[in-house]
């Protein structure tokens, strides 16, 4: 378990997504990479960005992104601290973030949308791995 969001918790959810076999199944269709920018709130002082390359079922990457690093993935996600933690202790679910705009999201949401199942266990794995935040 590791305490979100740090690079900690990002390789070990990278492991967590390259050895559950329900995500491998319910994501096979799934290309596209994404950036969690998670904005600062409460105790998390400075913004965070964490970046996922999500392919076919896999993680073939996750790093927290530095200031230098220009990304361009397929999904951006931006929310407040308190609404990732939220998402993540499930007292907010991930399709009604979205709906009401606490989860912001830029890219193809046609894609998004066609891949729910997708983006779900994804936040049932984050959930299994995540029992401390900073």
């Amino acid at each position: 378990m590791a305490k979100f969001p740090t690079s900690e918790w990002t390789q070990t959810f990278m492991e967590k997504l390259n050895r559950d076999e329900q995500y491998g199944q319910i994501a096979h269709k799934w290309e596209g990479d994404i950036l969690f920018i998670i904005q600062p709130e409460g105790v998390l002082e400075d913004q965070v960005r964490l970046y996922f390359d999500l392919w076919h079922g896999k993680c073939r990457e996750a790093y927290l992104v530095s200031e230098e690093d220009v990304q361009k993935p397929a999904f951006v996600l931006q929310a407040p601290y308190e609404n990732f933690k939220r998402i993540l202790t499930g007292e907010l679910h991930p399709m009604q973030a979205l709906m009401t705009r606490k989860l912001s999201v830029q890219g193809n949401m046609a894609t998004l949308m066609r891949s729910v199942p997708t983006v779900l266990d994804f936040v049932r794995c984050a959930r299994e791995i995540t029992d401390d935040f900073v």
